[in-house]
């Protein structure tokens, strides 16, 4: 897993009360129940954090905590990640 992954789950866990348990590389926004508001929160959070300036609007909104951590890892101008719709703030 990558180095960013601790630091989503530090997010998760302290900022958005997930418990660790839940977190799992394999887990989307949705399955931890997060909303809107609270998915543009977290990547604004997850910015923050890392000093990183991705978009994660090209994400698909189905996208996993492995799959945005290689989001993050990646350099700018790198392919999308998955195969859905871009992750979006709506419902």
């Amino acid at each position: 897993m990558s180095a960013i992954h601790p630091k989503i789950t530090d997010v998760l866990t302290h900022t958005f009360k997930v418990p660790a348990a839940e977190i799992h590389p394999g887990s989307t926004m949705d399955s931890l129940e997060m909303d809107s508001l609270a998915v543009a929160e977290f990547a604004v959070l997850i910015r923050e954090t890392t000093g990183g300036d991705r978009d994660f609007d090209q994400l698909p909104k189905d996208a996993t905590l492995a799959d945005i951590s290689r989001f993050m890892d990646t350099a700018a101008g790198g392919a999308r990640v998955g195969g859905g719709a871009a992750m979006s703030n709506a419902r």
